[in-house]
C-alpha cells in the first residue's frame, strides 16, 4: 500500500468547476429497518469513527450508506478543519483523487455505447503520439509484442505506471517528466509519455498508473470536447452531481475540508490548507485519473447509478452491457491479480472501471464475493456488495492513505443485515 501512496501522492489538482448556482436535490432515503437492516448495529459506526478522531487518525470523516437504492445512514462526524474548530458537514466537499477513476472510465464506455470508441482498438487509433511506444527490457527497449489496446487502459495492463522518485527506471522518468504537471494538458501529457517506454507488454502484467489519465485524454480525442466538458454535460448534470468537478469555486471554497498528513506518531499535519490550495483555481490539465473534488452524496448517486444497471432517475447513462464490464474482472489470468510493488492481492481483479473481489483475499477479509469498489489517496473508500444491494461511502482527509476506515467498518455493515 506504501506504493500506492508514493505513486497515486503525485496527482496534483487538476479542472471541471462545482456549478456554484445549482441546488443539490434530494437523495432518495429510508430507515434502516424498512431495508433489512439493524439500526442498533449501524450505531456502532458512530463510537468507531470518534476514536479513530480522538487516535488523530483524522480529523473528521464521513459515513454513508445505501440499500435498494435508498440512503439509510448518513453522518458526518469531526472536523473538516481541526485547527479552526469547523465541523465536518454532509456537504463537505473531499479530494476524491482516484475515486476520480471509475467516473472517467464510465464516460469512456458512454463512448463505447456510441459506437465512437472501440475497446479492441490501440491506444494509437486515437492518440497517433503514442504509436511507437516501446517496452523497456532489463537495461534495453524494444517494439511490444502488441500495442496496448483501450481494454488496457482501462483495467491498468497497458504497461503505463505513475512516477515515483527512488523507483524503478520507468518511473523516475514518470517523475522526471512531471508528467501530470496541472499547469499543462492532456495533449502535453501524452507527448510526455510517447518519450517514456512501458513497463512490459501490455496484457502481461497488472500495474496502476496514469492509465486512467491517458483515457481522459482518449475522450477529448472521440468525442472532441474537452474532459471537463464532457463529465459535466455527460455525468454531472444528468446525475445531478452539482458539488463534483475538478476545482472549488469561491462560492463554495468555505466548505472545503483540509487535508492532512498522518506522521505515524499521533499527530496531523496540514498537508493542504483550503484556503490555499491548488483546487481553488481551475488546472490546465484535467487529470481523469486523481483530480476530482466532491461531496459523499455526489459519488454516491454515480454508485447508484451504476448499480442500477446505468439507469439514472432522468435517463440511462450506460448501458447494462458495458456496466457489467467495468464490475467484472476483466484482467487476463497471465496478468495476475491486483498488485502493489510485492503486494499480490490474490483474488482482486479488475473491471473496466472497479476493482473486484473474485475471490476472499487477506487485504479485503470481511469482503464479499463480487464485491466492487475502490477508493482514493486520501483514505477515502466505497464498495458495493451487488447480492446485498448495499452501497458505502467513507471519506476522510489524510495522508498517506490508510484502509483501516474500511476495515473496521466494513464487519459492522455488513453484520447488520438482518434479511
Amino acid at each position: 500500500m506504501n506504493s500506492l501512496l508514493r505513486l497515486v501522492g503525485v496527482l496534483l489538482v487538476v479542472g471541471v468547476s462545482l456549478a456554484p448556482s445549482a441546488r443539490s436535490e434530494e437523495l432518495p432515503t429510508s430507515t434502516p429497518a424498512a431495508e433489512g437492516l439493524s439500526d442498533e448495529k449501524l450505531q456502532e459506526i458512530r463510537p468507531v469513527m470518534n476514536r479513530l478522531i480522538r487516535d488523530k487518525h483524522f480529523a473528521g470523516g464521513l459515513v454513508l450508506i445505501a440499500r435498494h437504492g435508498k440512503i439509510v445512514f448518513h453522518e458526518p462526524y469531526g472536523q473538516m478543519h481541526d485547527a479552526k474548530g469547523r465541523p465536518l458537514q454532509r456537504d463537505t466537499i473531499f479530494r476524491l483523487y482516484s475515486m476520480s477513476k471509475a467516473i472517467t472510465s464510465a464516460a469512456a464506455l458512454m463512448l463505447v455505447d456510441e459506437g465512437k470508441l472501440d475497446l479492441a482498438a490501440p491506444v494509437s487509433k486515437y492518440l497517433p503520439e503514442l504509436a511507437t511506444l516501446k517496452v523497456l527490457d532489463g537495461e534495453r527497449e524494444r517494439p511490444p509484442r502488441r500495442p496496448p489496446t483501450i481494454t488496457d487502459l482501462f483495467r491498468h495492463t497497458s504497461g503505463i505506471t505513475y512516477g515515483a522518485p527512488g523507483g524503478d527506471a520507468v518511473e523516475q522518468l514518470f517523475a522526471n517528466l512531471d508528467v501530470l504537471d496541472r499547469q499543462s494538458d492532456l495533449a502535453v501529457m501524452t507527448t510526455k509519455l510517447a518519450q517514456m517506454p512501458l513497463s512490459f507488454d501490455p496484457g502481461d502484467d497488472w500495474k496502476y498508473g496514469a492509465s486512467i489519465d491517458v483515457l481522459g485524454r482518449v475522450i477529448e480525442a472521440a468525442s472532441r470536447q474537452p474532459l471537463d466538458e464532457f463529465l459535466q454535460q455527460r455525468i454531472f448534470a444528468p446525475l445531478n452531481m452539482v458539488d463534483t468537478g475538478f476545482y472549488v469555486p469561491e462560492e463554495k471554497a468555505s466548505r472545503f475540508a483540509a487535508n492532512y498528513y498522518s506522521d505515524g506518531q499521533g499527530r496531523l499535519i496540514i498537508r493542504d490548507e483550503p484556503t490555499k490550495s491548488g483546487y481553488l483555481s481551475k488546472p490546465g490539465l484535467f487529470s481523469g485519473g486523481g483530480g476530482l473534488v466532491g461531496t459523499a452524496a455526489d459519488y454516491m448517486r454515480f454508485l447508484l447509478m451504476i448499480e442500477a444497471g446505468g439507469q439514472a432517475p432522468g435517463g440511462r447513462i450506460l448501458s447494462k452491457e458495458s456496466v457489467a464490464l467495468m464490475i467484472s474482472n476483466q484482467v487476463p489470468e497471465r496478468a495476475g491479480w491486483v498488485k502493489f510493488g510485492d503486494e499480490v492481492r490474490t483474488g482482486v481483479g479488475f473491471g473496466l472501471g472497479f476493482s473486484v473481489t473474485v475471490e476472499p483475499h487477506a487485504a479485503n477479509p470481511h469482503g464479499r464475493q463480487g464485491e466492487y469498489g475502490w477508493g482514493g489517496a486520501a483514505s477515502t473508500h466505497y464498495w458495493v456488495s451487488p447480492r446485498d444491494e448495499l452501497i458505502v461511502v467513507t471519506m476522510e482527509q489524510r495522508m498517506p492513505y490508510s484502509p483501516e476506515t474500511e476495515l473496521l467498518l466494513k464487519p459492522i455493515i455488513y453484520d447488520a443485515i438482518a434479511d
